[in-house]
């Protein structure tokens, strides 16, 4: 346990160590949080990199904004993680970390040090990023009432659009060889 006064140690760079670093390659944290806590059924979705909770939920707690609280305890839902430690190091010290019994919630509940409960959405990692985003904004959307795991199953029901399944014309300019296009004007170009 930390106190005030003491100071929490960085993650080593292993890469010194000619090792790979945990948090090379890291996209920025994908997260999308509701504008009401507790309102709805969820308060948001997160979107990890990894199925690896001790770098995932390091890198949640850390780049949580302010306006969300100090996490100090999550709950997790088994299926959706590999095994995970007790005690996860955050910036700020540790997170204290337990699993719901025998569940595929996808969810992840953060406590905060005011003792609010986020209710969040952990969208899977192998999601596509389309898929990814609905997900995302279908669960901070205000009024939502799905459980968690049925929105992951609409959102993974609608693959993504490939443009190369779009209907192509024939190879042509549609203004024929050596034809210049219109010009479009605007209104206040006078035409």
């Amino acid at each position: 346990m930390t106190t005030p006064g003491t100071p929490v140690l960085p993650l080593p760079d292993l890469s010194e160590q000619g090792l790979p670093s945990p948090l090379a390659d890291r996209v920025p944290l994908r997260l999308r949080m509701g504008r009401t806590m507790g309102a709805d059924r969820l308060d948001g979705g997160w979107w990890p990199q990894s199925r690896d909770l001790a770098v995932e939920l390091a890198d949640l707690v850390d780049n949580l904004p302010p306006e969300f609280g100090r996490i100090v305890r999550a709950l997790f839902s088994p299926p959706d993680w590999d095994p995970a430690p007790r005690r996860i190091p955050v910036r700020r010290g540790y997170v204290k970390v337990g699993s719901f019994p025998a569940d595929d919630t996808h969810l992840i509940e953060l406590k905060t040090s005011d003792r609010t409960v986020l209710h969040v959405l952990v969208v899977p990692p192998g999601f596509t990023p389309a898929q990814g985003e609905e997900a995302l904004l279908a669960a901070a959307t205000a009024g939502n009432t799905h459980a968690a795991g049925d929105l992951l199953d609409v959102a993974s029901e609608h693959p993504d659009v490939d443009p190369d399944d779009h209907w192509q014309d024939d190879g042509g300019s549609y203004w024929g060889e050596g034809r210049t296009a219109p010009s479009f004007r605007s209104p206040a170009d006078g035409g």
